[in-house]
């Protein structure tokens, strides 16, 4: 069932096919033990989801200094190891 818009709730730019991307980023980073960990990874997917939609470029940006982050957070916490 499609979701009515409304700019808080349900805004345009997080919504693509039948999954919102909080949706999404429930999914995937509950399955996550660390909660900064999940902060970051959300706010990737958060970015690449939207960039065609909101502030592009701008947007792709963002994701890559929340990946990088991410990056630098698991070589400091556990060596980078996989």
């Amino acid at each position: 069932m499609e979701k009515e818009y409304d700019p808080v709730t349900h805004p345009k730019h997080y919504t693509s096919g039948s999954i919102e991307t909080i949706d999404y980023i429930e999914s995937v980073c509950g399955q996550l033990k660390n909660g900064f960990e999940g902060f970051l990874i959300g706010n990737v997917i958060k970015y690449a989801s939207r960039q065609d939609k909101k502030n592009g470029i701008q947007d792709v940006k963002k994701l890559i200094w929340y990946a990088n982050k991410f990056v630098q957070y698991k070589e400091k916490t556990d060596g980078g190891s996989d």
